[in-house]
């Protein structure tokens, strides 16, 4: 049995819509490269940056534009609600909007209560419009991964405010505020926010010093999650380093660019990945020593408060262990007990940490629309 270290923080829940068995993305909102430059580089204690502000905008009615260009008008704070992805969901959750919510992907399902709300996923990929309509909501709130559906939605009479993509830990409390600004509750979005932030500066400090092993969060099929991705955000505050930081988004690499990456750990959402056994990886000295950091898929994948907080926290505790436990080969490992595994990843047969078929079909589309294959 494999050596691994596996810090689980409460209990797994279903795949996040994300990854792939021969797929390309790794978030909720699959990352586009946008006018940042590839990667988080920053290694310091630099705080979060402040990016509320409490200008009375939670007063209605309200007008504000999304990321499609469209202005969105509430007379009211909305009273039922349907999100697109989980990550929506989340935020939800935590600003006290659930009773509100009446709509929700299948992929939300670990948050309490969700199964006495709309499912709203299709037997395909995304969401069914007529499900969405069919839950009556004067809101809709629709994460990047949802662009698609965005203009089919709202010409089935729906009002949509769509979401850009989350690449940073700033921009996820960006997309706290403006939830909060949606539904009335921008006093509890600071708040959240504040907890965030906290957390993440509490985390920061704590791993400025270390010396950060180089890391890679592989999600099958040659894909991984790249610079420019909130992921790699997290990593790094966590005390990692992303050896695929230069390439942007959720590229697809090659087996010779991962060996001469090669990262000290593996980022995976099920201790027992068969992806932890297959080539390149094995190869690599994450998979000759068993080192591996093992994070819960939704933490690791839905860019949202909670998941920041979880996330970052995890990594860290396994960074610390890491330094404190040598290994034979001069190295450093820890044994703990595994955590459970993903309940859906070992019923799709995917060769990856936790993703299922549906989304190793999104990828594969993502990738022919031009994911780019990198070799040395």
């Amino acid at each position: 049995m494999r050596t691994q270290l596996a810090v689980v923080a409460g209990v797994l829940v279903v795949v996040a819509l994300v990854g792939g068995a021969v797929g390309m993305a790794a978030a909720d909102d699959p990352t586009r490269a946008g006018d940042r430059s590839p990667g988080v580089t920053s290694q310091s204690a630099a705080p979060v940056p402040q990016t509320d502000t409490d200008d009375g905008t939670c007063s209605f009615p309200l007008s504000t534009t999304d990321a499609t260009g469209r202005t969105v008008t509430l007379e009211s704070p909305p009273e039922r609600i349907v999100t697109t992805n989980p990550s929506a969901a989340q935020t939800l959750w935590e600003l006290g909007a659930r009773d509100r919510v009446v709509g929700v992907t299948q992929y939300a399902s670990y948050l309490e209560g969700t199964a006495r709300r709309t499912n709203v996923s299709a037997a395909g990929l995304g969401v069914s419009v007529e499900r969405v309509v069919g839950a009556d909501p004067d809101l809709v709130m629709a994460p990047n991964a949802s662009a698609d559906q965005v203009e089919s939605l709202r010409e089935a009479g729906l009002t949509v405010y769509h979401f850009p993509a989350a690449t940073s830990i700033a921009d996820i409390a960006d997309k706290t505020t403006t939830t909060g600004r949606l539904v009335g509750a921008c006093a509890a979005a600071a708040d959240t926010n504040a907890e965030m932030r906290a957390a993440v500066n509490a985390t920061r400090n704590r791993t400025a010093g270390i010396d950060r092993p180089a890391a890679l969060y592989p999600l099958g099929g040659g894909f991984v999650a790249g610079g420019d991705t909130f992921i790699t955000a997290v990593m790094e505050v966590g005390g990692l380093e992303n050896v695929a930081a230069e390439y942007a988004g959720y590229p697809q690499l090659s087996d010779e660019v991962v060996l001469q990456a090669d990262p000290d750990v593996l980022v995976v959402t099920d201790p027992d990945a068969p992806i932890l056994d297959e080539e390149p990886y094995a190869s690599t000295t994450a998979g000759r020593t068993d080192r591996v950091v093992v994070v819960e898929v939704q933490w690791m994948n839905q860019p949202a408060p909670r998941s920041v907080v979880e996330a970052t926290t995890t990594i860290a505790d396994a960074v610390a262990a890491f330094e404190e436990t040598p290994s034979a080969d001069g190295g450093t490992s820890t044994d703990t007990a595994d955590g459970e595994a993903d309940s859906t990843a070992s019923e799709t047969g995917a060769a990856a940490p936790g993703f299922g078929v549906p989304v190793a079909v999104l990828a594969v589309l993502l990738g022919l629309l031009g994911a780019t294959r990198h070799r040395p």
